[in-house]
């Protein structure tokens, strides 16, 4: 009689573990230069890279938590579940002009009712979650 085993598969993991924590680096990489430019916006992007981070890798995720970039902008935010109103609409403006401009660009019903749909969205919780 055979006992089946479960093993471990170490190159799946390790194949997850590095898109993750590179998709980290890329948003923030994007929150960094959003930190620069005044039309991209930066928090989304970091709060995108802490996510990945945080699944991709215990290290990396605590070197995350020390950088300039997520105290200025989403510390506070994290631990009280608060944020200044300069920042809420420094991240929901740009991002609904650009999802709107797009919209008017692409001129499908169905995507513009999506679009309407995912900047209802972003208005809600950063306006009614965050406090």
């Amino acid at each position: 009689m055979f006992i089946l085993r479960k093993t471990f598969n170490h190159s799946r993991y390790r194949l997850k573990n590095g898109i993750l924590l590179a998709l980290g680096y890329l948003f923030f990489l994007l929150g960094l230069i959003g930190a620069f430019l005044p039309v991209v916006p930066t928090t989304p992007f970091l709060i995108i890279a802490y996510f990945f981070f945080s699944k991709g890798s215990p290290r990396f995720h605590q070197w995350f938590l020390s950088t300039k970039l997520y105290k200025k902008y989403l510390e506070e935010m994290v631990s009280n579940h608060t944020m200044p109103l300069k920042h809420k609409l420094f991240v929901s403006i740009p991002v609904s002009i650009s999802l709107l401009t797009s919209a008017v660009i692409v001129g499908n019903g169905y995507y513009a009712i999506l679009i309407c749909t995912v900047i209802f969205s972003v208005w809600a919780f950063l306006f009614l979650y965050i406090q």
